[in-house]
């Protein structure tokens, strides 16, 4: 894993990211406050229940939040030192395949039916590569070949029909690494996938991210995941990061309660098969009717009555932050 120290190797500084959707029911605050900064070569993790704000996340840092009703409200995008939320929409295209890529959840309707694989691959290579003719074909092939896919010469040929589940996603990987991007962003890629495809697809990630140095943000809801994928992670609740650290601090020292209850409902293979699997009790607020305070207290087992503020983001150690007022007010949960 990487190990991501200096502030000169940061790709991506998020700061006070503010995306909301106004609907007829009010305003949706899908994402509302998010910091976060992803290094060079390291993995971060977001990670929640549906609903929590991860996949609005990444659609603002590629600027492609649904308008109407959504819109990006305030904050920074810091990609390289360039402030992308300043872009035009035109400068903007030519950031995302080339510099910011997205892998989606779903490769069958992230992928075009119509179009067969060299077409698909190609697009993005044509356009920022100014890729054509033999050249490119020998590009698309080689993008297949890096994602371990057989035969490429021969698929290249064939339409997204004719792969299965896995394959495809290798497709949909394909055309996210194809312009050399620095920062992928995965989008719960393995979702659709069973388990022995899913540790193939989490390995190749792994094994492309060491050739190429890419910084990836895997966004998923599975612990499980985060353990064998990321370096860092950001726990997601009510569209704010509630904690964020180092893997191993997050999983040996939770210091928020929903992150807690998340380590907690991952299936455990020791101890007595009989017990019963944790379960966090009640379910998220709906984003446009949050409760006073913390968004978490009418779930949290250490609920008090300070908890009708909402606490600060707060150091617990080095690294490692979480906004929960057991820690603020110096008491263990």
């Amino acid at each position: 894993m990487a190990n991501a120290s200096t502030g000169s190797d940061v790709v991506l500084d998020v700061q006070d990211l503010r995306t909301f959707f106004f609907t007829k029911w009010g305003v949706v605050k899908a994402v509302d406050g998010v910091s976060f900064q992803l290094h060079r070569g390291e993995t971060l993790g977001i990670v929640g229940e549906s609903g929590c704000g991860k996949s609005v996340t990444s659609l603002s840092i590629m600027r492609l939040v649904p308008s109407p009703p959504g819109e990006i409200v305030g904050g920074r995008l810091m990609l390289e030192n360039e402030d992308i939320l300043q872009y035009s929409e035109h400068e903007m295209e030519d950031v995302r395949g080339a510099k910011i890529a997205m892998i989606l959840q779903d490769p069958m309707t992230a992928l075009n039916p119509v179009f067969n694989i060299d077409n698909q691959v190609g697009e993005a290579l044509q356009i920022h590569k100014n890729a054509s003719g033999r050249a490119l074909k020998e590009q698309v092939i080689e993008m297949l070949r890096k994602v371990r896919i057989p035969a490429p010469e021969m698929r290249v040929r064939d339409y997204p029909h004719q792969f299965s589940g896995g394959m495809r996603q290798r497709v949909v990987g394909a055309i996210g690494i194809s312009c050399d991007p620095v920062v992928l962003i995965a989008d719960e890629p393995t979702t659709s996938l069973d388990a022995t495809v899913q540790a193939q697809y989490l390995r190749l990630l792994k094994d492309l991210q060491d050739e190429t140095g890419v910084a990836i943000i895997f966004i998923t809801h599975d612990f499980g995941i985060v353990a064998k994928m990321c370096d860092r992670v950001a726990v997601m609740y009510a569209g704010k990061i509630v904690e964020q650290g180092d893997v191993r601090q997050i999983f040996n020292n939770p210091s928020h309660p929903y992150t807690e209850a998340l380590i907690n409902s991952v299936p455990k293979m020791e101890g007595k098969t009989e017990e019963r699997l944790y379960s966090i009790p009640g379910q998220p607020p709906p984003l446009w009717d949050l409760p006073e305070g913390c968004s978490f207290a009418p779930r949290c087992p250490y609920v008090h009555e300070r908890c009708i503020e909402y606490p600060p983001l707060v150091k617990v150690d080095k690294g490692q932050m979480a906004a929960c007022w057991l820690r603020t007010d110096g008491k263990q949960g």
